[in-house]
Parts: structure tokens; C-alpha cells; sequence
């Protein structure tokens, strides 16, 4: 949000009390007077009084909200990508589910946790350890800052959980500030490896879903081989070419929706 749309500047604690602080503030909101008009020897002993109220059930009117200071995820992929479940900033409590494999019929997965705002879980914070789950995979954080992973087969039923407490007391202060710092300083690095790890995984996909799609006997009166011969060929280019540009995963995948695409869309 910028700074423009900030209404009100309400100052609270004994360092806004320094006049220096006082036109720092002043001169970094473009002038704006300061709200001073809260008790600052009360608000905060005010604040813990509703919030202990309302955590022992008496108070419902108003709730003191508190969010999560980095992004939570898993990783997923041959490149350790981090696959973002809930964002930085999210309100809790919450709770997010996230649908993840990452190869056609692909029947199981372990998902390690991490925390943290880049695109490779190497630069991130590690959370959990790594635990066998199927599939469906629900992040839920409570009020008092417990965060619960579980993971759901859905044709079985069969579940698997794990529990991280008091995951933001993990990091300190300086240590998330310097994540979020880092996370801006290498964005675009980030970008182009997301771009890269998208476009690989779009290809892999469309490729292997083209390959089992023609084996299929609606297809039987269609001349497959050189569908067959082209799809192999990509195949065996993504074994190779793990790591090339974006621009080459997506000419790769338009020569093989080229080949394929009239096929299907005349049948």
C-alpha cells in the first residue's frame, strides 16, 4: 500500500514521545499531523485486555488480528520450487488447501515445509521435516500461532499430519526482515526461474498427456508415427535440456501443439 492512502498516523510508545521520532514520522508521511489523541501509557495494556477477553470467549466485538510475517509452502518439483500454500501477511487464523503432483498418474509424494518469500526452497527457511502424504495437502494455522500439515489420499481417505509450534518464533525479527530484503533484492532472478520451471513443467506435461491421449483406441485409424516420433523427441530434449531458457521450452511446446492439436481437433 502507499503511503498516500494511509488516513490516520496514530503514534503509540514511549519512543514516539521523542520529538526527533515525532518529524521523522511527520516528514516521511509528507507533512500528515500525527494522531496523538490515544492514551499512550494505556493502549497497550487496553489491547491485551480485549484480546485475553476474547480468547477466553467473553469479548466478540472486536478481534486484534495478527498475520504470518513470511509466505508458508512446500516443495515440489525437480528444481525445488517452492509452491507457495499461504501467503505473507495472510490473517490468521487460516487455512488453505493445495492440490499438488508434479508428473502424470503420479501416485505419491513427500513434501518438506518451508518459510520464506523466495523461488527456490534452498533460499528459504526450512520448517518440517519431510513427511509421506498423498495428494491433497491442507495448511492450517490457529489462533495461538500453531501451524498443522496434512496430506489426504482422496480415493483412500488416508491421511497423514504434522504439527510445527510456534513457527514465527523460529526467526527473529532481523532474520525475516532480511528474507523479505532478499526476496526484493533477487526478484528478478526469482521471476526467471519461476518463468523457467512453469514453461518446463507446461511442456512435460502437455507432452506426456499427448502420449497417453494417442494410445488410446479412438485414435486407432489415425496415422500416430510421426505424432509418436515427435512427442519421443521432446521427451528426450527435456532430459537433456533441464535447465534451458523459457523461450526454448515454449518454441518446443508450440512445434508439439502443432503436431498434435489438428489431430485431436478433428476427431
Amino acid at each position: 500500500m502507499n503511503k498516500s492512502r494511509v488516513d490516520d498516523v496514530v503514534i503509540v510508545g514511549d519512543s514516539t514521545r521523542i520529538p526527533r521520532v515525532q518529524q521523522m514520522l511527520q516528514d516521511f508521511f509528507s507533512g500528515k499531523e500525527l494522531c496523538k489523541i490515544i492514551n499512550q501509557d494505556e493502549a497497550v495494556a487496553y489491547g491485551a485486555a480485549i484480546q485475553a477477553a476474547m480468547f477466553d470467549g467473553r469479548f466478540h466485538e472486536l478481534s486484534l488480528l495478527d498475520v504470518t510475517p513470511l509466505s508458508l509452502g512446500l516443495e515440489t518439483g525437480e528444481e525445488d520450487d517452492l509452491t507457495v500454500v499461504i501467503l505473507r501477511n495472510t490473517r490468521i487464523p487460516t487455512k488453505k488447501e493445495e492440490f499438488v503432483t508434479n508428473h502424470d498418474n503420479q501416485e505419491a509424494s513427500t513434501f518438506p515445509v518451508y518459510q520464506g518469500e523466495r523461488a527456490r526452497t534452498k533460499n528459504n527457511f526450512f520448517l518440517a521435516p519431510k513427511g509421506s502424504v498423498k495428494f491433497n495437502i491442507c495448511f492450517e494455522i490457529d489462533a495461538n500461532g500453531i501451524l498443522r500439515v496434512s496430506a489426504e489420499e482422496k480415493s483412500t481417505g488416508q491421511m497423514e499430519k504434522i504439527t510445527v509450534g510456534d513457527f514465527d518464533g523460529r526467526l527473529s525479527k532481523k532474520q525475516i526482515k532480511k528474507m523479505i530484503q532478499e526476496a526484493e533484492k533477487y526478484k528478478a532472478e526469482d521471476e526467471e526461474h519461476k518463468r523457467r520451471s512453469q514453461a518446463k513443467n507446461a511442456l512435460e506435461n502437455y507432452a506426456y498427456k499427448m502420449r497417453d491421449a494417442f494410445e488410446d483406441s479412438m485414435f486407432s485409424g489415425v496415422d500416430k508415427k510421426n505424432i509418436h516420433d515427435s512427442i519421443s523427441q521432446v521427451i528426450e530434449w527435456l532430459d537433456r535440456n533441464q535447465l534451458a531458457e523459457p523461450d526454448e521450452f515454449d518454441d518446443k511446446m508450440e512445434e508439439l501443439v502443432s503436431t498434435c492439436s489438428p489431430v485431436i481437433d478433428n476427431m
